[in-house]
């Protein structure tokens, strides 16, 4: 069989390989334009775009949060401090299963209902890279437990930092305040810049008006972090700046003295120094413990404390609002003899009631047997009803309205504490805005006896006692008295604000007005003469306020009312009665008599202070 070979056609093999590999040629080319374009986009046009994003996943600023600043009487003795304390943080971006990861968390540490909620609330409000702190003061236990298994949980992390702490507990509480954690509402008024980091601000008292002081200035840290987001080196840092230290008015020894006096009782003391503004001490009754509010208080312990009869949280020395009852007698006497409506030897007849001309009603003395001939200073002795509602009377409710206006009552003192309360001093203007009704004549009687429409506050009361004492000063109550900001050698005096004086057309008068306060004590028939064996002379007066109006006819009997109906027992005083070094208003709620129970008070107050007595 013959055999034929296929001759082989160079041309065209050249031909087709030349196509193909122009193909592929081009192909290649388009691969490199594409990758050229990608790298101009990347590394030209999007160059800042991925740098940041680069350094993003690498580098990493964080807030630096200021040490909060210390709170310190005014002898140095330290009220609020800052421990060392160990916090467990989120951060939710770096975290997958957040659902997980805190039911794995729970394992090995504690978490209360109350740190998870607080978390998810701050969660939705908090951007995802800002960590958001879940427990607080964790043990070493905790800490040590935590750091063998740090590797399964991404994304959370223990920081080291303080925690605000109150050594000496209660004391003060309803003046200092607390801080507590930051929630949804602080969060709406907070500068987000200022506050990054930082997860508790002053919630009442002091600690919530000097927040701005007390906080300091927050600093960076630019770090460098592994793909966990743990910290690997710090690249650059800005130093925060510590908050101010406050140095206050309150003197730690007469503020425990007094928490002490009280014994159980509910009520409030206030002592201010005449010559200054100084508050001595700001005691409201009962007291309660603010380092469980730190960090977050049990739901269980905190309806406690507002199912409390007692009401521990209520601040009743500068939102109290009581009748002041008879202790307003040396202010209304004292109008009375500035404006020349009447003079110190001018008397009354007093047979135990009065009865306004024309009418029958009779509005009962607490003396039912009567005082007799009465003049002023007689009346402030004894505390004669009858002699101040005719002296009441007569003067008017406007110009009764005009004598307690000029020593503060009717309004807030100005006090640097947020939440003050100005008492109700009433006149015919305000009735006829409050209850669109005139004024009765009935109304100026009780008025002039601290009754009726008429509130005050604790705080307002020695305020207007440190006013008589100082011979008509109107200074501003205050309660801080230097500020030490962060790096200052010496703390920055807060200055002594003087708001007005009390128009004095005699000073007669008003030496006259304070020998009665003084024979109140010291005289036979004084109110409040069970305290008159102190080695100092003291200018007081009593008080007793009446929580429900009795009828015409109607006898009070202490005994046969439930307790929370009984009367209130005020004292106000200012001593030593020739240069006072103190001015002091004392309500016991439901006390009963003002001579009986809050003047002891008040002794026992001002032993402590003027005699360094220990109680």
């Amino acid at each position: 069989m013959a055999r034929f070979s296929t001759l082989k056609d160079h041309f065209l093999e050249s031909r087709l390989f030349m196509g193909r590999a122009l193909v592929m040629l081009a192909f290649c080319a388009l691969l490199v334009g594409v990758l050229v374009i990608r790298l101009v986009y990347l590394q030209v046009i999007a160059h800042e775009h991925f740098t940041t994003l680069a350094d993003g996943n690498r580098v990493r600023i964080l807030p630096e949060p200021p040490n909060r600043g210390l709170i310190y009487d005014r002898s140095g003795v330290l009220l609020a401090e800052n421990l060392p304390s160990y916090r467990l943080e989120i951060t939710p971006e770096q975290v997958k299963d957040m659902e997980a990861s805190l039911e794995a968390l729970g394992e090995l540490i504690q978490l209360r209902e109350v740190d998870l909620e607080r978390f998810a609330r701050l969660r939705k409000s908090s951007p995802v890279f800002r960590a958001i702190p879940l427990r607080f003061r964790l043990s070493e236990e905790e800490v040590a437990r935590f750091a063998v298994n740090r590797h399964r949980f991404p994304g959370i992390d223990i920081e080291a930092g303080l925690t605000r702490h109150y050594p000496l507990g209660p004391l003060a509480v309803h003046a200092l305040g607390y801080v507590g954690r930051i929630d949804e509402r602080d969060l709406q008024t907070i500068s987000e810049s200022e506050y990054s980091g930082t997860s508790h601000i002053g919630k009442t008292g002091l600690e919530r008006t000097y927040e701005e002081q007390l906080h300091g200035s927050v600093g960076h840290r630019q770090v460098e972090t592994n793909a966990q987001g743990r910290v690997l080196r710090v690249l650059e840092r800005s130093a925060p700046v510590p908050g101010s230290n406050l140095y206050l008015t309150l003197d730690a020894q007469l503020q425990a003295a007094i928490e002490r006096i009280f014994d159980g009782r509910t009520g409030a003391a206030v002592a201010i120094d005449p010559d200054s503004g100084d508050v001595l001490a700001l005691a409201s009754m009962p007291v309660f413990d603010p380092n469980p509010f730190v960090n977050g208080i049990e739901v269980a312990d905190y309806r406690a404390l507002q199912e409390d009869p007692a009401r521990p949280l209520f601040n009743r020395a500068l939102r109290g609002q009581y009748p002041p009852g008879s202790t307003i007698k040396p202010f209304v006497g004292l109008g009375g003899l500035e404006q020349g409506i009447t003079t110190s030897h001018a008397s009354t007849y007093c047979p135990g009631f009065y009865k306004l001309p024309g009418r029958e009603r009779h509005y009962r003395d607490w003396k039912r047997s009567g005082h007799g001939t009465t003049d002023l200073h007689e009346a402030i002795v004894q505390s004669c009803d009858v002699y101040f509602y005719d002296l009441a009377l007569t003067m008017g409710i406007d110009r009764l309205h005009e004598a307690l206006a000029h020593f503060g009552l009717g309004r807030t003192t100005g006090i640097d504490l947020i939440g003050e309360l100005g008492g109700l001093l009433p006149s015919r203007e305000w009735k006829r805005a409050a209850r669109n009704e005139g004024w009765f004549p009935g109304e100026t009687l009780i008025t002039g006896i601290g009754q009726g429409f008429m509130l005050a506050t604790p705080l307002q009361l020695a305020n207007a006692t440190a006013i008589l004492a100082n011979g008509g000063r109107k200074l501003q109550p205050r309660l801080v008295r230097t500020i030490q900001a962060s790096g200052a050698q010496e703390p920055e005096a807060v200055p002594v604000l003087e708001l007005d004086h009390v128009p004095r057309v005699n000073s007669r008068h008003w030496q006259d007005v304070i020998n009665a306060m003084i024979d109140t004590i010291h005289g036979p028939r004084g109110t409040a003469r069970s305290i008159a064996n102190a080695p100092y002379r003291i200018a007081g007066k009593t008080g007793t306020a009446q929580v429900f109006g009795l009828k015409e006819e109607e006898e009070y009997d202490a005994e046969s009312l439930e307790y929370y109906l009984r009367d209130h027992a005020l004292f106000i005083a200012f001593a030593p009665a020739d240069k006072p070094r103190i001015a002091l208003a004392v309500i016991v709620e439901h006390g009963g008599s003002g001579g009986g129970v809050a003047a002891p008070v008040a002794r026992r107050i001002l032993d402590a202070y003027l005699l360094d007595e220990p109680t």
